[in-house]
């Protein structure tokens, strides 16, 4: 198996060291050619304008819009989220237009405000997952085809699948808790 890591910017470096630990091939995506042959895509926190902008000055939309047509697993965690949604409320940033649900940017606040909290996350198990929040967005409204997976305890939806898409607004490479990786790889093998 070998996973796709968009390594524009933001924590990408995280997410390789996690497919490594858990013996996974994981290979950088920085250009067209290099997302070619993956069989899953991460796309990963950070400054979603910045990524949006570079995903589209190295022509990677159709790349990843074309791995979602063939059925390839994509997981966008935190800008990743807010990049695969259809749209995203109150900004201009460019959204792929790929899973059905809104999101809102920043929605707890600025860097100051992030947080830890456990959370419970039922496709994982009983034991809480440890989310870590960062300048974190929210999903604000979900449509067909959309399963929430984890909420706040305010009933705030922060992680979700559609399909062979997964997002968490939160960090799970920033944890040393890897069961939402193994989750995703479970999606990319077909065994969910």
């Amino acid at each position: 198996m070998k996973i796709g890591v968009l390594a524009s910017q933001g924590a990408f470096a995280e997410h390789i060291k996690v497919l490594e630990q858990l013996d996974i091939e994981a290979v950088p995506v920085r250009l067209p050619d290099e997302i070619k042959g993956v069989d899953g895509l991460i796309i990963p926190g950070g400054e979603s304008t910045t990524i949006s902008r570079l995903i589209t000055a190295y022509h990677l939309e159709e790349e990843i819009k074309t791995l979602v047509k063939e059925g390839k697993s994509i997981f966008g965690t935190c800008a990743g989220m807010i990049l695969l949604s259809k749209d995203i409320s109150g900004n201009t940033t460019k959204a792929l237009d790929l899973m059905n649900i809104r999101v809102k940017r920043n929605a707890f606040g600025r860097q100051r405000e992030s947080f830890e909290i456990d959370i419970s996350v039922p496709v994982l198990g009983e034991q809480p997952f440890p989310a870590v929040f960062i300048r974190a967005p929210l999903i604000e409204q979900y449509g067909d085809g959309v399963e929430v997976l984890a909420k706040l305890n305010d009933g705030t939806v922060v992680a979700a699948r559609q399909d062979k898409m997964l997002v968490t607004a939160f960090h799970p490479e920033l944890t040393g808790d890897y069961r939402f990786h193994r989750y995703f790889l479970d999606m990319v093998s077909g065994k969910i």
